[in-house]
């Protein structure tokens, strides 16, 4: 479930020339059988083919709506006040403002007489607690987005919670691994250069609403390590601060480190 890492966010303290801050949480590391078939296979298969379909256009649908609505938002808004839209949002499908409405949200229903959106909001509401498959599971990472924080109602709460767990463990499974290629770099070549670098490619591709969560001076501050390119075996660089120290800061978003204010500081 999205609760067991909702903790887990991305964040990095860095200025020009060390690595500095308070210690942060360490993140660990998680056919064709035969060419005739009878009339009763081919009608169930044109059946399924149908509701295949049906399922399709009714969730192309509302993520073509969904995506217009989230383009006006993010235009609309500041950074920060994306920032703080993205909180609110968040807040109403995880954490205490989750469960607080739990019963309600159990509850809720898609104001449609689309079979296929009722039973997908149903599949939802299993998922989330604790039964069944997430309907979810096989959505882009930009779709998944745009259902987390549409609040439109075109999804149900319970949707959108099962569209935040999968987006969850799709982040900290990209976490185990961008931590493992960094210690490997690390005992290869003493830096973690690779490490910023995928941090920031990762960063670059999220939408505007999800970048909004992380600190302002997060990608010039990677950027500015990742131009150091400090040796932290050989101190070729001036820098102080273990890897996993490092790695740590990254992922976690540390905001003092990312302070604007402290950025040049040591």
């Amino acid at each position: 479930m999205a609760d067991n890492r909702e903790s887990i966010t991305l964040v990095v303290s860095i200025n020009s020339n060390a690595v500095s801050g308070s210690q942060v949480p360490t993140v660990t590391a998680s056919q064709d059988k035969s060419l005739t078939k009878s009339p009763v296979t081919t009608e169930n298969s044109a059946v399924g083919n149908q509701k295949d379909t049906s399922s399709l256009s009714s969730l192309s649908r509302q993520l073509s709506e969904s995506a217009v609505r989230a383009a006006a938002r993010d235009s609309s808004l500041s950074r920060k006040e994306l920032g703080e839209k993205a909180s609110e949002l968040l807040s109403k499908i995880s954490g205490d403002g989750y469960f607080a409405n739990k019963k309600a949200n159990d509850a809720e229903v898609p104001d449609t007489q689309d079979p296929v959106l009722l039973a997908r909001a149903e599949n939802a509401t299993q998922f989330v607690n604790g039964n069944g498959k997430n309907p979810f599971a096989s959505m882009s990472s930009d779709q998944l987005s745009l259902i987390i924080y549409d609040d439109s109602g075109s999804f149900t709460t319970n949707e959108r919670r099962a569209a935040l767990s999968e987006s969850s463990d799709r982040e900290y499974a990209w976490q185990q691994k961008v931590v493992a290629n960094a210690m490997a770099e690390y005992n290869g070549t003493g830096k973690l250069t690779k490490f910023f670098t995928a941090a920031l490619e990762h960063y670059k591709d999220l939408p505007a609403i999800e970048q909004a969560q992380y600190p302002n001076s997060y990608e010039a501050k990677l950027q500015g390590w990742i131009a150091l390119d400090f040796n932290y075996k050989t101190h070729t660089v001036e820098g102080k601060g273990s890897p996993q120290e490092v790695m740590d800061k990254v992922l976690n978003l540390d905001k003092q480190l990312f302070d604007d204010a402290g950025a040049d500081t040591a």
